[in-house]
């Protein structure tokens, strides 16, 4: 498989490129970053208006502003793409779907197998518990990290909700409002400092009990080798969208 890794300058960019090194089935034939200035052992480009040739499947770890004109290029090219990038517009995210009908997408915002096991864990505890616990999500990154909550905690927001009938609000700011917690709240709350690669913890707080779910991520390596398992999964797969879950079954 030749790979094409959008952000390949970055810092996910080298643990990938590190994860496709060690893979005796994948090639990282080229790459796009619009601020990498160095020399590669492989075709570089600052923008996809340059790229060439044909590539079986992008992997995609770079920023939202990167985003449009990968997604032009995956439209005029039909190339199967992992996209990992977090904070993205509703626009984009139509976009990303709408191309899915065409093309197989994997879309996540988490490439960690241990955050999609939580995920599954935080659905049927919210089935379980039935709306009679308040949950809370806390999440922590990095002092670098530009979007909050992060989509990992929407994920995880998204899936409990999904479970509760979409009854539940997201609360971001208990602040600004000077009132009694409703019970068809998800709480958030956002972390960042220093270099925390990512915890995540969702609280669901009874009547004299409290369960806490939680996945802290030592190493962004993990993300990389989610995202180059998600590539060899994806190029057999027909057009559509998968998640981890999908490639999980």
């Amino acid at each position: 498989m030749n790979i094409l890794l959008n952000g390949f300058g970055g810092k996910m960019g080298g643990f990938v490129k590190r994860e496709l090194e060690g893979a005796e089935d994948m090639t990282l034939a080229a790459g796009v970053d619009a601020f990498f200035n160095g020399e590669t052992d492989f075709k570089a480009y600052k923008s996809f208006d340059e790229v060439e040739g044909r590539y079986d499947c992008i992997i995609d770890f770079s920023h939202p502003n990167c985003i449009d004109s990968m997604l032009s290029y995956i439209e005029k090219t039909k190339t199967p793409a992992v996209i990992c990038t977090t904070g993205l517009s509703k626009e984009q995210t139509d976009k990303i779907n709408e191309l899915s009908k065409s093309v197989p997408v994997f879309f996540s915002a988490n490439m960690s197998l241990g955050v999609n096991l939580i995920v599954d864990l935080c659905k049927k505890a919210a089935a379980l518990l039935d709306g009679n616990f308040d949950i809370e999500i806390i999440e922590k990154h990095h002092n670098l990290k530009v979007d909050a909550p992060s989509g990992t905690a929407l994920m995880l927001a998204n899936a409990i909700n999904s479970e509760l009938d979409n009854k539940f609000e997201y609360v971001y700011d208990r602040q600004s409002v000077r009132k009694k917690r409703e019970k068809t709240e998800i709480g958030m709350h956002s972390v960042r400092g220093g270099n925390i690669v990512g915890e995540h913890e969702v609280i669901f707080a009874g009547h004299d009990e409290c369960i806490s779910i939680k996945h802290q991520a030592t190493s962004k390596e993990v993300f990389a080798v989610g995202a180059v398992k998600a590539a060899r999964f994806l190029v057999s797969q027909k057009a559509g969208m998968y998640q981890m879950s999908d490639m999980l079954k």
